[in-house]
């Protein structure tokens, strides 16, 4: 799950105090844009189709209300999450995006979103972003940072090549070749941790092969120049699709944690709005309806809080 997953425990504590087909691609982060069998050409769910409300329109802070836009930070190469697809294959997509945009209909605002390092979300939600909605998990080092509001539910998931050729285990992967984006908890704590236990053991070190963009990452599997890769389950969920029975999943989910939207942590009342507005769209069903068209809904939660409490 991108912490989840994105952003490293050790990040976030700074933060608190200052498709492809795959196969043959050697750059699979400038193609893995419009998804094969999944939605694709833009838009997979019709903002149209939620209606605003206006008692929370009326709740929206006159600076977001003067702009009347919402502008949303995303790093745009997670799929099925966000990443850049569409026709021109540069339009900002995925599930999170949808979700965007059914908040912005919710509130009677326009939504932009836009592509952001991952790391660099966070620090500049409030003069730069108003929300930023990037797949998120939800720690104690990011609530020090900025207010979170859940609104979805990842854990961690492993994946190998179809039929497992190399025989990996989750549980004995030292000395191998193990894919992940970087700033994910994949990388730190789990990794870390584990290879930590490898060296202990006077075992080989495992080589994390640790790349910018999770596409990046699943093209090398596909090639066969990692052993296995884990990442949030969604995501592998979706590169299975994507690679067309190329790659499997190995082991069970586990860790699972909730997501959250990112608000900067002076504005508790943007928070307690986007609280309410998830809440909303779950009870109106356009959240499960948004999740089903990414093939994401195991995903999903019953009730949105703002800084749930967590332990990790």
């Amino acid at each position: 799950m991108h912490l989840s997953a994105r952003l490293s425990a050790k990040a976030a504590a700074v933060l608190a105090v200052g498709a492809l087909a795959l196969t043959g691609c050697t750059n699979a982060s400038s193609t893995a844009g419009a998804p094969a069998g999944g939605p694709s050409g833009g838009a997979s769910f019709d903002p149209g189709s939620v209606s605003k409300d206006d008692a929370l329109a009326a709740m929206v802070p006159a600076a977001i209300k003067s702009k009347g836009t919402l502008t949303v930070g995303a790093d745009t190469s997670y799929a099925p999450a966000e990443f850049l697809g569409g026709s021109d294959g540069q339009t900002p997509v995925g599930y999170d995006v949808d979700l965007a945009k059914a908040i912005g209909a919710t509130l009677g605002l326009k939504v932009e979103v836009k592509t952001a390092e991952f790391t660099g979300i966070l620090p500049a939600l409030g003069p730069k972003y108003d929300l930023g909605i990037s797949s998120f998990t939800i720690n104690p080092e990011r609530l020090k940072a900025v207010n979170m509001v859940s609104y979805f539910n990842a854990g961690t998931a492993w994946a190998v090549q179809k039929g497992n050729p190399k025989k990996i285990s989750i549980d004995d992967i030292c000395g191998k070749n193990i894919g992940v984006q970087t700033g994910t908890v994949q990388e730190d704590p789990d990794l870390s941790g584990r290879n930590k236990k490898c060296v202990a053991a006077g075992k080989p070190a495992i080589n994390v092969v640790s790349l910018k963009n999770q596409t990046d990452v699943t093209t090398r599997l596909v090639n066969g120049s990692i052993d296995a890769m884990a990442a949030d389950s969604p995501i592998i969920g979706y590169a299975l699709k994507q690679t067309n029975g190329q790659l499997e999943k190995l082991g069970a989910v586990y860790d699972a944690a909730p997501e959250g939207i990112a608000v900067a942590k002076s504005d508790t009342a943007l928070a307690d709005l986007m609280q309410k507005v998830i809440t909303k769209l779950i009870s109106d069903g356009s959240y499960k309806k948004i999740l089903e068209s990414w093939n994401n809904a195991d995903g999903a939660i019953e009730k949105s809080e703002v800084n749930p409490k967590v332990t990790s």
